[in-house]
Parts: C-alpha cells; structure tokens; sequence
C-alpha cells in the first residue's frame, strides 16, 4: 500500500485522515507543529490514538522548519502528499494575521517545494470556502471567480492555490485543492461553534449568536469530508491536451494537472436551526446572546458538489442532526459531562 504523508494529523480533520488511511492499509507519516492556538493536550490525544497503529508514525515541527520537514520526506519518500496543517479560524486572523502568512503560505511553499523535488505522484492540499469571499451566487462552484477575499485567512487560502496551480504547471505535479466548508464532528476544534455551543449550554453559560441567526452554513460533517478527500487521491488530475479536453463544469485547468474540489453536504442550513437541534440533543435550552455580524464574516456558504459526485461517485450526505448527536455523544464521553 501507498505511503502518505498528511501534514496536520495532531489536527481535527487530519486526525481522521489519517485514521481512514491507516484502516484501509496506507503507511502513514503525520507532520504537526502541536502550536498552541488551542489546547495541545486535544492534539495530543489525536496523535496517542493514531500511535497504536503501527503503520503511523509522527513527527513534531513547524513547517516553515523547511531543513526538518525536507529531512523526513526524505526520509519516509512518501508517494502521495495531503496538506492540511494551517494557521485555521476567520476570527483569529483578524487577531494575528502574520502568523497566517508564516505558516500557510511559507509553510505551504515549503510542502510544494518537497512535492517538487520528490516527484509525488499527487499533491492534495486544503484551501477554504472563504475563498469565495463576498460572492452572492450559490451554490458555489469551483469554476465561479474567487477575487473578493474578505479575511487574511482567506486570502493566504486564496494564493496556496495559485501557487498551486503556478507549481503544478511549471514543474508537472498532480495537484488537487479540496475547498472545505464549516466541517463538524467528534474530535472536532475547540473555536468552532459546535464545539463552543455545547460547552456553553452544558455549563450554562451564554451563547454568541452573530448577525441576529440570520446565517447559513453548508456544514459537513468530518467523516464524510475525509471520505470525499480519500477518494479524491485516486483522481489523479492530468494535463488536459486542449481546452476542448475539459468537460462542462470540471475545474481541471487548461494548462496544468491541476484542479479545485468543492467538499460539502450541499445542504445550507440557518444558524438557529443548528442551535435548535443542538438544544433537543442536549435537552436543556440555551442562552441566546444575540449579536451584529462579526467583521470578516459572510452570511452564508453553500457548496455545489457536482465535480465531487462526477469524480468520486460520492456525495457527504450526513444530516445535521444525526452529526450533532455524534458529537454530543463524544464531548459527553471526553469530558465526563
């Protein structure tokens, strides 16, 4: 079986990841920084569990460390790259933006340069929804622009892909950026509403609601989001020979193996019928502090996953619901609450 290396797997999404890779027989070498954005022991507890199996192995460090990270590709000579690690959140970026460029940009040239130099047979990396910044049409669609970032965050989201695509033409390197939208789910990061809702209710304290609940989010759940991203590792993109070559609705560029992916359930759903659902699960109210739209925000995400479907055979199709109460499930079982 392939070897994978998943930079992020201390992280939420690369964390399971990594879990399915490592179910189906894949050698995997995880890469994390262990920052301090949230709670390391969170991290820590991620990269235990996936230590058990025997075909994972992890090594701490930064990615802008270009001379450790080289070292261990190196090292591992892993066929097949995904890049998850990233300095995440639209809200903290509005705190310490330079920390966005150092590691997801430099960082990410640093992945690039290793995929380069190593000859991988696919790079994956992950890019954002917030790419489509103040766009209004929905769903969004790979093909639409994306020039209207509204957050550092998003912007530094936005150059990965064009140095991705940049390197993916120069240097012939299958690359596949995945846009993700408001993932979800057990193990999930302590700054995201889910997590913050129920941590809230459970310890009676209030709730933030921003822009009054007037808000929508495709959110997708993470097991169906790694799932979309393992399938996406056998669509291998290749260089079309003409224009004519790109099927209808296919983000593949016209001049490079390159190509973005969309990741969500394809389901917008409103903010106070998610903090709805997260009340019934609970089964005690929460309380509701209602708030102006927070600088940087968009009013609503919504993902067309066609191109998904067309490459993979696969929708995410986990109702709300049903995801809330998996992670209710496990909050309750990790905290003892």
């Amino acid at each position: 079986m392939k070897k994978v290396l998943i930079t992020g797997t201390a992280g939420f999404i690369g964390f399971h990841l990594a879990k399915l890779l490592l179910a189906e027989g894949f050698q995997v070498h995880g890469y994390d920084g262990m920052t301090d954005y949230y709670d390391v022991t969170l991290k820590q507890r991620r990269h235990a569990l996936l230590l058990q199996n025997p075909g994972f192995a992890a090594t701490e460090g930064l990615l802008e460390d270009r001379d450790l990270f080289d070292r261990i590709c190196d090292d591992f000579q892993p066929e097949i790259i995904v890049h998850l690690a990233a300095q995440a959140g639209v809200r903290y970026s509005l705190e310490n933006p330079r920390s966005y460029l150092d590691s997801n940009v430099i960082g990410t040239f640093n992945v690039m340069e290793a995929a380069r130099r190593l000859q991988v047979e696919h790079l994956l990396m992950a890019s954002t929804s917030s790419v489509y910044g103040a766009n209004e049409d929905m769903p969004f669609v790979e093909t639409d622009r994306t020039d209207t970032q509204l957050t550092i965050y998003a912007a530094t989201k936005k150059a990965t892909e064009g140095m991705g695509h940049a390197y993916a033409h120069l240097w012939n390197i299958p690359t596949t950026m995945f846009r993700f939208f408001t993932v979800y789910g057990p193990w999930g990061r302590p700054d995201l509403a889910l997590y913050k809702f129920v941590d809230a209710i459970l310890d009676n304290r209030p709730i933030d609601i921003y822009n009054h609940g007037d808000m929508y989010r495709d959110f997708t759940y993470v097991d169906d989001l790694v799932r979309g991203i393992r399938l996406l590792i056998d669509a291998v993109p290749e260089r079309p020979a003409s224009r004519e070559d790109i099927a209808e609705g296919d983000s593949l560029s016209p001049v490079a193996p390159y190509r973005v992916v969309n990741i969500g359930n394809s389901d917008k759903v409103r903010l106070l019928d998610f903090v709805d659902a997260i009340e019934e699960c609970l089964g005690q109210p929460a309380q509701r502090n209602y708030m102006d739209m927070q600088m940087g925000d968009v009013p609503a995400t919504w993902a067309d996953a066609d191109l998904l479907h067309k490459l993979t055979g696969y929708r995410p199709q986990t109702d709300f619901k049903d995801g809330i109460a998996r992670f209710v499930a496990w909050f309750r079982e990790y905290y003892d609450k």
